[in-house]
């Protein structure tokens, strides 16, 4: 079980953004991670990183598209890192 210290979850830089943009995490120790992006509805649009990433710092570039590969629109979005028992959600801006 992870503790309340797993990992931190930063800002995506830049935001707003309008092409890509970058998340970083940093894991206390090796982890099974998964970051997804969600539309304001709370659907999953998607996973820009998965599977077990070893412990220190973690960037991860998102370009903006869905799962199929097609950019999505201009609005407010929100990424969630889940590494063991914790997740963090963070908010972002499109604009397109």
């Amino acid at each position: 079980m992870e503790g309340p210290q797993a990992f931190t979850l930063s800002q995506n830089v830049p935001n707003p953004f309008n092409s890509a943009t970058v998340i970083e995490f940093y894991l206390v120790r090796a982890a099974e991670v998964r970051l997804a992006v969600y539309d304001a509805l709370g659907r999953k649009v998607a996973v820009p990183a998965g599977g077990s990433f070893p412990a220190g710092r973690h960037a991860v570039l998102w370009d903006g598209r869905d799962d199929r590969g097609i950019p999505v629109s201009s609005g407010v979005y929100l990424y969630r890192l889940t590494a063991g028992w914790k997740s963090e959600t963070r908010r972002m801006t499109i604009l397109r």
